[in-house]
Protein backbone atom coordinates (compact mmCIF):
# COMPACT_ATOMS: atom_id res chain seq x y z
CA UNK A 1 0.00 0.00 0.00
CA UNK A 2 1.39 3.16 -0.78
CA UNK A 3 1.22 6.10 1.77
CA UNK A 4 0.97 9.15 0.48
CA UNK A 5 0.67 12.23 3.65
CA UNK A 6 1.54 16.20 3.33
CA UNK A 7 4.68 17.07 4.15
CA UNK A 8 3.46 19.07 7.36
CA UNK A 9 2.63 15.27 8.83
CA UNK A 10 6.65 14.69 8.70
CA UNK A 11 6.54 17.48 11.58
CA UNK A 12 2.77 17.22 13.20
CA UNK A 13 2.47 13.46 12.87
CA UNK A 14 6.47 12.29 13.16
CA UNK A 15 5.47 9.29 15.52
CA UNK A 16 3.15 7.53 13.03
CA UNK A 17 5.58 8.63 9.56
CA UNK A 18 8.42 6.88 11.85
CA UNK A 19 6.30 3.91 13.02
CA UNK A 20 5.17 3.27 8.80
CA UNK A 21 9.26 3.34 8.21
CA UNK A 22 10.78 1.75 10.72
CA UNK A 23 8.73 -0.84 11.71
CA UNK A 24 6.44 -1.86 9.16
CA UNK A 25 9.02 -1.06 6.48
CA UNK A 26 7.10 0.90 3.78
CA UNK A 27 8.18 4.26 2.25
CA UNK A 28 6.02 7.50 3.03
CA UNK A 29 5.48 9.59 0.04
CA UNK A 30 5.38 13.39 0.92
CA UNK A 31 3.39 15.94 -0.88
CA UNK A 32 3.80 19.89 -0.67
CA UNK A 33 0.46 21.80 -2.16
CA UNK A 34 -0.21 18.89 -3.53
CA UNK A 35 2.68 17.62 -5.52
CA UNK A 36 5.18 15.15 -4.68
CA UNK A 37 8.16 16.49 -2.51
CA UNK A 38 10.28 13.20 -0.99
CA UNK A 39 10.12 10.67 0.60
CA UNK A 40 11.06 8.62 3.35
CA UNK A 41 12.20 5.53 4.12
CA UNK A 42 14.78 3.37 6.17
CA UNK A 43 18.67 3.74 5.89
CA UNK A 44 17.91 -0.39 5.36
CA UNK A 45 15.90 0.32 2.90
CA UNK A 46 17.21 2.99 0.80
CA UNK A 47 21.04 0.74 1.39
CA UNK A 48 19.15 -2.40 -0.36
CA UNK A 49 17.56 -0.15 -3.02
CA UNK A 50 21.12 1.13 -4.03
CA UNK A 51 24.16 -1.21 -3.07
CA UNK A 52 23.23 -3.08 -6.29
CA UNK A 53 23.85 -0.21 -8.24
CA UNK A 54 27.02 0.69 -6.59
CA UNK A 55 28.20 -2.82 -7.02
CA UNK A 56 27.74 -2.18 -11.05
CA UNK A 57 29.47 0.66 -11.25
CA UNK A 58 32.72 -0.82 -8.96
CA UNK A 59 32.24 -3.31 -11.77
CA UNK A 60 32.10 -0.69 -14.43
CA UNK A 61 35.41 1.20 -13.27
CA UNK A 62 37.10 -1.95 -13.13
CA UNK A 63 36.27 -2.29 -16.19
CA UNK A 64 37.41 0.56 -17.74
CA UNK A 65 40.74 0.32 -16.16
CA UNK A 66 41.18 -2.61 -17.90
CA UNK A 67 40.36 -1.54 -21.27
CA UNK A 68 40.40 1.15 -24.27
CA UNK A 69 36.49 0.62 -25.42
CA UNK A 70 34.25 2.87 -24.71
CA UNK A 71 30.69 3.05 -25.74
CA UNK A 72 28.70 6.46 -26.90
CA UNK A 73 25.32 7.12 -24.96
CA UNK A 74 23.04 5.67 -28.54
CA UNK A 75 25.26 2.80 -28.35
CA UNK A 76 24.61 1.65 -24.65
CA UNK A 77 20.89 2.86 -25.08
CA UNK A 78 20.29 1.12 -28.20
CA UNK A 79 21.16 -1.87 -27.25
CA UNK A 80 19.43 -1.59 -23.51
CA UNK A 81 16.21 -1.13 -26.34
CA UNK A 82 17.20 -4.16 -28.33
CA UNK A 83 17.15 -6.11 -24.90
CA UNK A 84 13.96 -4.93 -23.77
CA UNK A 85 12.24 -5.31 -26.99
CA UNK A 86 13.45 -8.94 -27.62
CA UNK A 87 15.77 -8.31 -30.39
Amino acid sequence: MKYIRPVSDLRNKYPEIENLVLNEGEAVYLTKNGYGSMVVMSIDKYCKLTDDVEIKLDEAEKEADITDTRYSHDDVFSNIRRKINGK
